[in-house]
């Protein structure tokens, strides 16, 4: 099996990636429980407002069994 073959390509979309740095796990922690205690709306805005990528709050809020353990 070489690098190029589906299987593997699944293999690593499917590892997470570690955590770039403490403030950020900090603002999406922040994002999760706004989703929780307010809306799923209030969740994105602050995330967008803290640079949060799309795709990490798609992720977190909207696939809460793909987030990192904290």
């Amino acid at each position: 099996m070489d690098s190029t073959s589906p299987e593997l390509a699944g293999a690593a979309l499917a590892t997470p990636h570690p955590r770039q740095d403490e403030r950020s796990r900090d603002i999406v922690d922040v994002g999760i429980a706004m989703q929780k205690y307010a809306s799923t709306v209030s969740a994105v805005e602050f995330l967008r407002s803290q640079d949060i990528g799309a795709a990490v709050i798609e992720r977190v809020l909207g696939e809460p069994q793909r987030r990192r353990a904290s």
